[in-house]
């Protein structure tokens, strides 16, 4: 179950604040108690135990550090003490998060046409598929799309993008296998220009991290392209790699948004807080199945309601 780890981590957190303050005591006059620093030592512990949900350590550090702050000096009723805690861990996660942005909306305000996204990722993180689910989306909100198959790399990757995008009657735009992706790309962009199309999606091959050969072909399509917004797909199951891959593709391209993808099969969750708040860019949609509706705006409100729920 997706942030299953994450929940209890948090669960725990709160559990050891409550045990600590109420272990140690303190004066309680009228009812209420002031939280101080020795009822929260123990928490320097959870910087690590946050590691098992895929939390990374700068991020740990970071959550401890905070709800410390949020707490100590506090004067808090002891019977809402409980209550206290969840809503300060809540708050202190919602610092963390990056505002919300609907990148539908974003498009639809913008007088650029066609407006054009570009989407990264490594071999395997689900990009081809997410692509495809982000234009039926935008169809779905009166945004004509056309799609560059610029993975011109991996085998029967055209054929993919083709089978998909028939679905949701998408034209893709294609040369043969081997030929230049920005040169694909560039030909879509002018596709949708003549045809007056909203929103131009292009495909791009996945690539590791450690491969500066195709980081730097995936460069030059930034550059030719002149894309708007710029996407990186992850792969949620990865954990803590995460934010190693995405710190190296930002090195060559510029990222403006994350989808973070498998969330149905991931049982950690902590990817989503640490890549958002490492890169300090918006986490724009998450998906989590293999079908086309399976994806959704991430709403970092609702995140975090269910992380404590």
């Amino acid at each position: 179950m997706f942030l299953k780890k994450l929940k209890e981590k948090l669960s725990e957190i709160k559990d050891k604040i409550v045990g600590g303050i109420l272990e140690k005591g303190g004066e309680i006059v009228k009812g209420e108690i002031t939280i101080k620093e020795k009822h929260l030592e123990e928490l320097e512990d959870y910087k690590l135990h946050l590691l098992e949900a895929d939390v990374a350590y700068e991020v740990s550090e970071r959550i401890i550090e905070d709800i410390k702050k949020e707490l100590i000096g506090r004067r808090v009723k002891k019977d809402e003490l409980e209550n206290v805690i969840k809503d300060t861990v809540g708050k202190v996660l919602l610092k963390i998060l990056p505002e919300n942005f609907d990148l539908i909306n974003y498009i639809k305000s913008t007088n650029k046409r066609p407006f054009i996204i570009l989407f990264l990722g490594t071999n395997g993180s689900g990009k081809t598929l997410t692509l495809v689910k982000v234009a039926k989306k935008l169809k779905e909100n009166g945004l004509s799309c056309v799609i560059s198959a610029s993975d011109t790399f991996r085998a029967a990757a055209i054929e993919q993008l083709e089978n998909l995008a028939r679905r949701i009657n998408v034209r893709v735009i294609k040369h043969k296998y081997g030929a230049d992706p920005a040169a694909v790309a560039y030909d879509a962009i002018r596709h949708a220009e003549a045809r007056g199309k909203d929103v131009v999606l292009i495909d791009t091959a996945g690539r590791m991290e450690t491969d500066e050969d195709l980081l730097r072909e995936m460069e030059k399509i930034a550059r030719v392209t002149k894309s708007d917004f710029n996407i990186l797909v992850i792969d949620s199951t990865i954990g803590n790699s995460a934010v190693d891959i995405a710190e190296m593709f930002s090195k060559y391209v510029r990222i403006d948004g994350i989808i973070v993808t498998k969330t149905d099969i991931d049982t950690k969750g902590g990817c989503v807080v640490s890549i958002s708040y490492i890169l300090k860019k918006p986490i724009v949609f998450i998906t989590n199945g293999q079908n086309l509706d399976d994806i959704e705006l991430f709403d970092k409100k609702r995140f975090v309601e269910r992380l404590l729920s």
